[in-house]
């Protein structure tokens, strides 16, 4: 009896650490978030089913490019739970990324709770990802019109424009809020800031530099 306990109890451990490795599951055909409600959940509260309209899944406007004249040279129109209510409990989101020609710049970050599948629309991109200690692997790849690249949940990951002309990317992300760690804006632009201290020795940088870099995070902000 005892030990068929323990291989229950280890069963259970299981499948419950794969329950909880990513977004909950819906338990009903869907779950609209209700963005009134004041109670605080891993997620959100669903209004009642019998409330839901087709506008709670819907979202207009990714045909749309976002502004990319301001450093570094991209823009993010996330469509996640706060856009769209009805992807609630769906583990799902997207993105459209427009990015400026000659050298524009979605900067190394990290979503912290998705993986992400990018599909170039139009352009030319040099993407990639770095794995995890201890190897710090870097995987990067050119991707036209048409090319398909996969970043794997919390890596470092970025996108560059090497064209000449303005480029276009779609992301689905497996989130319906996957965050997003940039990581210069993290470390050197964190509220309070970091000691220059620590940061100094962890880069192998003087001070002075650190407070400089620290300066134009801040004065970007």
């Amino acid at each position: 009896m005892a030990t068929y306990a323990i291989y229950l109890f280890t069963f259970l451990a299981l499948v419950s650490s794969q329950a909880f490795a990513s977004d909950p599951s819906p338990l009903q055909d869907f779950c609209v978030a209700d963005m009134k409600s004041e109670v605080f959940v891993n997620g959100l509260v669903c209004k009642n089913p019998k409330e839901a309209k087709p506008e709670d899944f819907f979202f207009p406007g990714l045909d749309k490019a976002g502004d990319t004249s301001k450093n570094p040279g991209s823009n993010v129109t996330l469509v996640n739970v706060d856009k769209i209510a009805g992807l609630n409990t769906l583990g799902i989101s997207l993105a459209r990324i427009d990015f400026a020609p000659n050298g524009g710049l979605n900067s190394p970050h990290i979503h912290p709770r998705a993986t992400e599948v990018l599909t170039v629309m139009e352009g030319t991109l040099y993407v990639g990802f770095v794995t995890s200690s201890p190897d710090f692997k870097l995987f990067s790849k050119v991707l036209n019109k048409g090319d398909v690249f996969v970043f794997p949940k919390g890596l470092i990951h970025f996108q560059f424009n090497i064209g000449a002309v303005p480029a276009v990317a779609f992301a689905g992300l497996s989130s319906q809020n996957p965050g997003l760690v940039t990581v210069a804006k993290a470390v050197f632009g964190s509220n309070p800031p970091i000691s220059d201290d620590v940061l100094a020795k962890a880069f192998q940088l003087d001070k002075k530099t650190v407070d400089w870099l620290q300066a134009q995070f801040w004065n970007s902000s």
